[in-house]
């Protein structure tokens, strides 16, 4: 099978009778630990993954943006200067990124655009933020703006036009991923730091067969709540505060928005641990961070399910001590990461096809890779 690049660009083709002008690529991402800390101005690490999402891009005729989906098989066609107005499906986040360089006065013109991708969608593996810094990057034709804000520019048509309060890892992982390397992230800096994966060290992703959507999970009443006891205690965000500051304020806060603040706090500090543990190969630390931050996600933040926690716990258990497991993503389905020792990734995967016999599920994504770069462009 044939990649994005290269589907994208058959489409192209396909749609328009000749060769687009450039292609950009930006891959989706698996986060490794730090969940729901992103909006909190916290920390997390993510790695960049070998999926992602192609974009070819040529110049159109006239002023409108012409897209088609090699996916989906389907179209669209909009004005990139008239107000934004929201489409079915994946044309709304074409319209989006269109409408946030517009807002910002960066003149987009028409284009010709084809779509191709390989990150299953709903799968808490950020096939949104792969689309949307790949178009950025494609809209940005004379190549103005760096990584850094082609990923701000992704973020911002997630929050003020498709309607989800999403934090910057997703996109900031997309555009500066590295082979070989998590990222460590300072969502509040925008700071990155390399974080080397040993060689013996593989990343296995394991979709729970459980689909889910930001926008309609309760991922925003989360960001309300955190948001909500920053305030009380007088700070910009909960990176501002460790957990005696809570603790102390435990009383006077709302049950249920203390316990979704507890796990942004330690998930923070659990971060910072997880990316000194991860280059010293240190397992015992690996397995129990990640079983802490499964286990504060399930009781604090209240975003896994009774069927994650269990595939979670065997691939957990089939590591053998040499690695962890824990849900990644938004929540309430999608995926389970495990990072473990490259001779335990087909025990993980035995175990994983025992999980879905167990449920009486079929199998989808059981992949295992090694961090990939990050956005790219071609033809430029």
């Amino acid at each position: 099978m044939t990649g994005p690049v290269e589907r994208a660009t058959a489409a192209y083709q396909a749609a328009y009778g000749e060769a687009p002008a450039r292609i950009a690529y930006a891959p989706g991402r698996v986060n490794l630990i730090g969940e729901h800390t992103d909006y909190n101005d916290g920390f997390v690490l993510p790695c960049a993954i070998d999926r992602g999402t192609a974009v070819a891009i040529g110049d159109a005729a006239d002023a409108m943006v012409s897209v088609t989906s090699a996916d989906y098989s389907e179209a669209d066609r909009f004005d990139p200067n008239a107000p934004f107005e929201a489409a079915p499906g994946w044309r709304t986040h074409v319209r989006s990124i269109a409408a946030v360089f517009r807002v910002r006065g960066l003149a987009i013109g028409g284009a010709k655009i084809a779509i191709a991708g390989d990150v299953p969608q709903g799968a808490g593996l950020s096939s949104s933020a792969s689309l949307g810094v790949a178009l950025a990057a494609a809209f940005d034709r004379e190549q103005r703006l760096d990584p850094t804000a082609l990923a701000l520019i992704a973020q911002a048509a997630e929050n003020d036009f498709v309607g989800c309060a999403c934090g910057n890892m997703d996109q900031l992982i997309a555009a500066h991923g590295q082979a070989g390397a998590a990222l460590l992230i300072d969502c509040r800096s925008l700071a990155t730091r390399p974080v080397s994966l040993p060689e013996d060290m593989a990343v296995l992703i394991v979709h729970s067969g459980i689909t889910r959507g930001l926008v309609d999970s309760a991922y925003n009443e989360r960001r309300s709540a955190c948001e909500a006891v920053a305030a009380h205690l007088g700070v910009a965000a909960l990176r501002d505060i460790d957990l005696a500051i809570l603790e102390a304020a435990k009383t006077a806060l709302d049950p249920v928005a203390y316990r979704r603040a507890r796990h942004v706090v330690t998930e923070n500090a659990r971060t910072l641990v997880m990316a000194n543990a991860m280059p010293a190969s240190d397992w015992a630390k690996i397995g129990r961070l990640m079983a802490d931050s499964q286990a504060s996600m399930r009781d604090d933040f209240e975003i896994t399910t009774p069927e994650i926690d269990a595939l979670v716990a065997r691939l957990a258990a089939a590591t053998s001590g040499l690695g962890g497991a824990r849900m990644t993503g938004g929540g309430f389905g999608g995926c389970v990461v495990a990072l473990a020792r490259r001779d335990r990734i087909a025990p993980l995967q035995a175990a994983a096809l025992d999980h879905f016999s167990a449920v009486g599920r079929t199998p989808g994504l059981i992949h295992a890779c090694r961090p990939s770069a990050g956005l790219k462009v071609i033809g430029a």
